[in-house]
């Protein structure tokens, strides 16, 4: 399935090298420098690829592109908005792109994207439910519906009151694919409250510890081996085998860790205490709510930004934002020990990053935040 609208390029022509090497005589190592640029990404992107050689080389990119929202987004010395504004406010950007002139816009910027991503690299990208649904069918088309690895609705604010015929929003949306099936992928979890021990720990031993039970077999047959023989005079149920040698069942008895039903089914045990330490799996809806005092409208929830890092990158890796904002990617990364790549087009933008990475500095025991900047707004 293909988006098809007037104004499509061909992949060929999206990828033509052209004649920007914005990077000329500049010294820059991934290895070891952080980046940040103030100029239009799309020809940045593409000397990124051909002139720095990065090709390959990003394992993490996270985008909050314009919304296609059709708004223009203003800021002050002390303040950003989102929605009422001062007369004296300063225009910080404008998302003026709309229909397919935006889908085009992102598709172009997304081709050059997927040739900079390593092989075990993802992509995140965050986006309104307006157009998420145009997005998605262009990202199948871009990265492989294979490489689909979901949606997550992303809690962005308190119900609102609007008195109008619909439902109220209170969600935005962020697509979620990788390059290759063998992508960086660390396992979220996500401590228990009370309400989930409760829920998942519903039984009381008589020392009064909540517990829950599961099965002592698992799913496939043993051929040959321990976990297929017979324990305690049965063996496991037809198409599964023991979780472990009988042998191991027998000390689990001994230590009183394992509970016989009423019909003689024998189930291990499992406190509560064991799993508060495993937690629980990230689900696809997330409460992220963004900050009521941004210095940069739609900054983002930077726990947010970390959670997607930590789950989809290691340390050392480099992370790329190419509409980095206020640069919370940045910051996020920085904090994670990652190498980090921002660039934006907006001068306030780039103020407001600089200012964030010297004020955070004093949460990392005052190491020196090392970066490279290049102010390239003039060549793009």
């Amino acid at each position: 399935m293909i988006l098809d609208y007037s104004n499509k390029k061909s992949k060929n022509k999206i990828l033509s090298n052209g004649d920007n090497n914005l990077f000329k005589n500049i010294q820059f190592n991934i290895e070891y420098d952080n980046l940040l640029v103030h100029g239009e990404n799309l020809k940045v992107l593409k000397s990124m690829l051909y002139n720095l050689n990065l090709k390959g080389k990003i394992d993490l990119i996270y985008i909050d592109p314009p919304f296609s929202t059709n708004n223009v987004f203003k800021i002050s010395g002390d303040r950003a908005n989102t929605i009422s504004s001062s007369l004296n406010d300063e225009i910080a950007y404008t998302d003026s792109l709309t229909g397919s002139t935006f889908i085009e816009f992102l598709r172009e910027r997304l081709i050059i994207l997927k040739e900079l991503m390593s092989d075990k690299g993802s992509i995140y990208l965050h986006i309104d439910y307006k157009i998420g649904h145009y997005v998605k069918i262009m990202m199948d088309e871009v990265f492989g519906i294979e490489n689909f690895r979901g949606d997550i609705a992303r809690i962005k604010c308190n119900p609102k009151n609007f008195k109008r015929k619909v439902y109220g929003n209170m969600k935005d949306l962020i697509l979620f694919y990788t390059k290759t099936n063998n992508y960086t992928w660390n396992e979220p979890r996500i401590p228990l409250d009370d309400e989930d021990i409760k829920k998942l720990c519903s039984k009381i031993d008589d020392k009064g510890l909540r517990y829950t039970t599961v099965p002592l077999h698992a799913p496939g047959e043993t051929k040959n081996g321990p976990t297929g023989s017979k324990w305690k005079g049965m063996y496991p149920p037809k198409g599964r085998h023991w979780r472990c040698n009988p042998k191991e069942l027998d000390k689990l008895e001994e230590n009183g860790m394992i509970e016989w039903s009423k019909n003689g089914v024998p189930r291990k045990k499992v406190y509560a205490d064991e799993k508060k330490r495993k937690g629980k799996l990230l689900q696809d809806i997330w409460t992220y709510k963004d900050s009521q005092n941004p210095k940069y409208p739609t900054e983002k929830n930077m726990d947010m930004l970390q959670q997607i890092i930590k789950t989809s990158s290691n340390p050392e890796d480099v992370i790329l934002d190419c509409f980095c904002g206020s640069g919370t990617t940045l910051l996020s990364s920085q904090k994670l020990n990652r190498h980090w790549i921002g660039i934006d087009e907006s001068e306030k933008a780039i103020k407001v990053t600089k200012n964030r990475l010297n004020e955070i500095q004093t949460t990392l025991d005052n190491l020196k935040i090392d970066y490279k900047f290049f102010d390239l707004s003039q060549k793009t």
